[in-house]
């Protein structure tokens, strides 16, 4: 059966890498390059014009940049973007403004480093074509009207120390979930149980998503070391390119963090994580899967519920892509739906019951 090829505008200033780009994608069965642009006033003009399924872009460009140039099209055009990023800040406020994923770019003097972009991006342009684009004020709590404001978490009664001590709070995301996780851990008080999160993120990027989850919320965030202790008040973030799983020690739980195999086809896994806690977690659990192609951590959520976790599932009208949450949800793992901005007071509704 004839299957319609995915259309992609490539944006990128670079001849060189532009031209790989554009090599690289037409060579898979499934897209075609439509066009690109060498810059974003360039794609201003074309974008309309040609109307592609998906657009890859560079974050950083002369003239007007990626962000500004995003603000402007997406209220016009909403068209799922895929980022092309070095190591930077901006890829955060990127994603913010309404662009779906991103992906690290490449070191040029490693042939490995190159094979992996492409996977990545190949993969990463498929996820997006299915992705539906979330403009800034869609979701209050990830606009960039208020990204960088100290707004209040929702006033929710406080938990008791027993409550605090003995709960673990589990969080696994892909695709869209930057923005997802932010808008549900901004919700809450600083006085919560102890958090560990897996999101699907290259290497040296969850460390800079950490900081900025940490600015912005009310708890501590930070990037996960290896036996970083879990505690109230604490949000663990898997390291890029290192698996992570809890673990019981002596008067509590804390994080192992390893460059193992990939599980799920990921490394971090929400699965990983996920199974570790139904495997070694004797106390009070809650997991909570969210956007994400694929469906990592729905197995891993099964094994938490099967062990008398309390499990969310994000609801389709609110995710990005609605895989993970979905056959999560299918295989019976998912305890209740709800939307990105209930799933705080279903989580501390719970929290609260005896």
């Amino acid at each position: 059966m004839y299957q319609k090829k995915i259309r992609v505008f490539v944006v990128d200033d670079s001849s060189l890498f532009r031209q790989m780009i554009i090599t690289h994608l037409n060579a898979q069965p499934n897209i075609e390059i439509i066009g690109y642009a060498i810059n974003a006033y360039d794609a201003g003009q074309k974008i309309p014009r040609m109307k592609p399924d998906v657009i890859t872009m560079d974050v950083e460009m002369p003239g007007l940049n990626g962000i500004e140039f995003l603000k402007q099209l997406l209220p016009k055009q909403p068209i799922p973007v895929v980022l092309v990023s070095s190591l930077n800040l901006s890829v955060f406020d990127a994603l913010s403004a309404g662009a779906v994923d991103f992906v690290r770019k490449p070191d040029m003097t490693k042939n490995n480093s190159k094979e992996m972009f492409f996977r990545n991006l190949s993969s990463k342009v498929t996820a997006a074509s299915r992705a539906k684009v979330r403009l800034p004020g869609q979701q209050r709590s990830a606009s960039p009207a208020n990204a960088n404001a100290a707004t209040p978490p929702r006033a929710f009664p406080p938990l008791t120390r027993n409550v605090l001590d003995s709960t673990l709070i589990a969080i696994g995301a892909s695709t869209g979930g930057t923005e997802a996780t932010l808008a549900v851990l901004r919700q809450l008080p600083a006085n919560v149980p102890g958090i560990v999160i897996t999101q699907h993120m290259p290497e040296g990027f969850t460390a800079m998503y950490a900081e900025r989850l940490n600015r912005l919320c009310q708890m501590e965030v930070r990037e996960a070391k290896n036996g970083d202790m879990i505690r109230p008040g604490l949000a663990l973030l898997a390291p890029g390119a290192l698996q992570m799983e809890v673990v019981s020690i002596p008067g509590g739980y804390s994080v192992k963090c390893y460059p193992g195999e990939k599980i799920s086809g990921h490394r971090p896994s929400v699965d990983c994580l996920f199974n570790s806690i139904a495997r070694n977690v004797g106390i009070r659990k809650v997991g909570i899967i969210m956007t994400g192609m694929g469906r990592d951590g729905a197995d891993g959520l099964l094994q938490m519920r099967q062990k008398g976790a309390f499990t969310i599932g994000q609801d389709k009208e609110s995710c990005v892509v609605y895989g993970m949450p979905m056959v999560a949800y299918n295989i019976g793992a998912v305890c209740t739906q709800a939307a990105l901005d209930n799933i705080p007071t279903v989580l501390m509704n719970h929290l609260s019951r005896p």
